[in-house]
């Protein structure tokens, strides 16, 4: 089901709008990174010619007006939490709006809903919704390569702020907005951005401390300038700070991180692992003590009958996501480890020459398996002497709690001493002891499981019916 509400949907026919992703080579990444020519690298001489002058004058006029108010126009507490206020209206409108709305179609919006989010999302003076989403879709689609308009890898003030300062050096990749194309709202929008950026962009937020309070100069200062400063570089750190600060715990194949910090920053936007993993999930954050006001807001318009069909991905594919995470740190941690040999790579030793060969040094056997323990008489914490009598012997019994039932930390020590196997030394009922503790589990990659039906020789050249 479409994600925008269905009385968003424009009610005049309109001409069927062909998405701008159907008809691209399966290998399109590739090919438009080898076809689409890159522009020059820019240089002291060609920096002019390469400057985005609007955005320029956008993210730089506005921080000028904000610094210059602080020394000439008296702060006032009304008009700092009015410029709070605005500055999480706005912010919404970008968060629950141009991102998780129609960017990501993570829910239905009622009509009257989406005019606030459009309208608040022009206060945030980002460009317009379709514009703001196809560069965000594009993003999803090619993160981290060439074709990712704020491609983290290069750097984090490319990703921040670079990326529109500066005229690209190539074409963002394609990414298709049809669906944004016919809604009615969008439309509006776009049509009409330019007064609405500067209506509630700046007119709005000085208007009420005007008339509220009579503060128009702070208004005007600090709930419209420095408010824009503060939303247009809360917004910046989902692409730059949430790609660069944090952990991974749902997949470490791009630069996403998840960090409290980020998600403080953005409006609840910095969990930002989680969401290029599920973007089709309304939240970012799915602990119910993690920051995500954005998440809040959305569930509290669908409590109010303004919002519906809120997504979320199904919790057994986020374990999975977080599970596989965790196992590859513990293989990282498990391939650190010395573990005991291979029973297969030691040698198989007679009852006879066992017996023999501990007359020269002091060898034990336990379930099945000789140990050489000259290096841990002196150290034994129940005294040399309980080693001593074993050499030469079948201490099983003994170790396993005849005399003292020895904890996992001993087991896998022992396990470490193991230089043989005695023939036929596997006695009945030792199946499970003869494994040390710290190796009953084990992280294996999927070609390491024996009959594993991904191992090349479990594939079948026959045919079979999927379950249904």
């Amino acid at each position: 089901m479409s994600s925008i509400a269905k009385d968003s949907q424009p009610k005049s026919g309109l001409p069927d709008i062909v998405p701008d992703d159907i008809n691209i080579p399966d290998n399109y990444v590739a090919w438009a990174l080898k076809n689409q020519k890159e522009l020059p690298p820019i240089t002291l001489d060609n920096v002019l010619q390469n400057i985005n002058w609007i955005s320029f004058l956008v993210l730089t006029i506005t921080p000028s007006i904000a610094i210059w108010g602080l020394f000439n126009v008296k702060f006032r507490i009304a008009t700092f939490v009015w410029s709070v206020i605005y500055y999480f209206i706005t912010g919404l409108g970008i968060t629950a709006g141009y991102h998780r709305l129609w960017a990501h179609r993570s829910y239905n919006a009622s009509k009257p809903l989406q005019y606030v989010l459009a309208v608040a999302g022009a206060g945030a003076v980002e460009g317009s919704i379709r514009w703001w989403s196809r560069g965000h879709r594009a993003h999803h689609r090619y993160t981290d390569t060439d074709l990712d308009p704020y491609n983290a890898h290069k750097g984090f003030w490319y990703s921040h702020v670079g990326w529109m300062i500066f005229k690209a050096r190539r074409k963002p990749g394609v990414a298709d907005v049809s669906d944004l194309s016919k809604n009615e709202i969008v439309r509006w929008q776009h049509k009409w951005y330019i007064h609405l950026i500067l209506t509630f962009g700046f007119l709005l937020p000085t208007t009420v401390a005007g008339l509220g309070w009579g503060d128009w100069w702070g208004g005007f200062v600090y709930a419209g300038a420095g408010r824009l400063w503060f939303v247009h570089h809360s917004t910046f750190c989902v692409n730059s700070l949430a790609h660069w600060l944090g952990e991974a715990p749902f997949d470490d194949k791009h630069t996403p991180r998840d960090h409290v910090i980020t998600a403080l920053a953005t409006i609840g936007e910095g969990y930002h692992n989680f969401h290029h993993q599920f973007p089709m999930d309304y939240r970012n954050a799915i602990k119910w003590y993690q920051y995500d006001p954005t998440k809040w807001f959305i569930w509290g318009m669908q409590q109010l009958g303004l919002a519906s069909h809120l997504k979320v991905f199904p919790d057994n594919e986020v374990k999975k996501g977080q599970l596989t995470m965790q196992l590859k740190k513990l293989r990282e941690l498990q391939d650190g480890v010395e573990w005991a040999p291979e029973v297969v790579s030691l040698p198989i030793v007679s009852w006879e020459s066992f017996q023999e060969q501990s007359v020269k040094r002091p060898l034990i056997v336990v379930a099945g398996h000789i140990h050489d323990v000259s290096t841990f008489l002196d150290e034994h914490p129940g005294g040399r002497h309980l080693l001593t009598k074993n050499i030469g012997k079948d201490a099983t019994t003994a170790f396993f709690g005849g005399v003292y039932d020895h904890s996992n930390a001993a087991h896998n020590l022992l396990s470490m001493m193991r230089v043989g196997v005695l023939h036929g030394g596997h006695q009945h009922g030792l199946q499970d002891k003869h494994i040390p503790p710290s190796q009953r589990l084990r992280v294996a990659r999927y070609n390491e499981l024996s009959g594993s039906p991904y191992a090349s020789s479990a594939w079948s050249d026959g045919e079979s019916l999927l379950n249904y």
